[in-house]
Order: C-alpha cells, then sequence, then structure tokens
C-alpha cells in the first residue's frame, strides 16, 4: 500500500485535471451520490459522491468513466436504482449493472494503494449469496487487465499511479495484485 494519504481533495484535484475537457468536475456531496448533467442551474456536470469518502469518489468516477456520451447527459447515467432494502429479485439486477464499475473501481483503488471493498450495498435488504457477484467482479478484472480499460479509465488510472507512487503509470494491469479472496 502507499505511504501517502488518502484524502478525497487529492481525488478531486486529480479527475478535474485529467478531465477538464469534459465540463465534469467531482464534488464532495451528502448522503446519496448521485450524477447530474450540467443544466440551468449549473454548467457542468456534477459527479457528487457521499460525505468526502475515497472509495465513494473511486466507485461514482468508475461509474462515469463507463457512462458514454449519451448516458453522461442523463441524471444518475440514466440506470435503475433502488436504494438500500431491496429483495432478492432486485438485488440482482442492482448486481449485474454494477460488476463494470465495481472492477474498474477495484483497478483504480489498486492504483492508489487503497484498500478495495466490493459493497452490494444492500445492508437492510434480503440477505443474499453474493459470491458470485463477487467471482464476477474479478473476472471483469481480469478482462480489463487482458484487453485494456478505455482511454478515460487508463488516463485517469495512470494519473493515481503516478501521484500515489504505486509503480509505472504505463505498466499493464498486473493481475497478481488481484485476488478474490481480498474481497
Amino acid at each position: 500500500m502507499s505511504q501517502k494519504r488518502h484524502a478525497y481533495q487529492d481525488l478531486i484535484m486529480l479527475f478535474n485535471d485529467c478531465f477538464a475537457d469534459y465540463n465534469t468536475r467531482l464534488v464532495k456531496g451528502a448522503d446519496e451520490p448521485v450524477y447530474l448533467p450540467a443544466s440551468e442551474l449549473c454548467s457542468y456536470h456534477q459527479i457528487i459522491f457521499a460525505h468526502g469518502y475515497f472509495s465513494s469518489a473511486l466507485h461514482e468516477i468508475s461509474h462515469w468513466l463507463i457512462a458514454g456520451p449519451q448516458r453522461r447527459l442523463k441524471e444518475d447515467f440514466g440506470y435503475w436504482y433502488r436504494p438500500d432494502g431491496r429483495n432478492e429479485d432486485e438485488q440482482k439486477a442492482f448486481e449485474q449493472v454494477e460488476v463494470k464499475p465495481q472492477a474498474i473501481e477495484w483497478i483504480l483503488s489498486q492504483a492508489a494503494g487503497y484498500r478495495f471493498y466490493i459493497s452490494a450495498d444492500n445492508l437492510n435488504g434480503e440477505a443474499t449469496d453474493n459470491s458470485s457477484f463477487k467471482e464476477a467482479v474479478y473476472h471483469q478484472v481480469v478482462d480489463y487487465a487482458e484487453h485494456g480499460l478505455s482511454k478515460r479509465a487508463q488516463s485517469f488510472r495512470e494519473a493515481l499511479v503516478a501521484f500515489y507512487g504505486t509503480g509505472d503509470p504505463k505498466a499493464p494491469i498486473l493481475l497478481d495484485a488481484f485476488h478474490i479472496g481480498a474481497i
């Protein structure tokens, strides 16, 4: 793990520097994270993460890194979302759309030298076995390691590696750094 302190302010600075051309800013919020496209109320797109939590910022950034141009024009990228308290079917639907963002979050966490925790995000819902979800996230990490990240995701990964001093920013993703048992 990196010796540098993990402060959300650093993620804000890195993100805003990396993606200035996208008219998008990372913003510390309160309770619920949300993505808000530019509007009459705000001239830029906002990735709002919860409570200044480092992991929340990485997670919300991961959703943005996956979203294409059309999705970036919709609140919360146009995704279905039911808050904590989901039943088994709702939880499975939630997990399906969370595989790629959580895989990218894991890669970004590793790049920052920060511990990744998979999130089923359903503490008050029906108890479900999330082992297949964990495996799906891990296999998506493997896929990204083998086939590469998108240009935006790779750019941010490189910025994190350089800032936190966790290796060579241009080096490929090393799978030996990822173990399914770690999540």
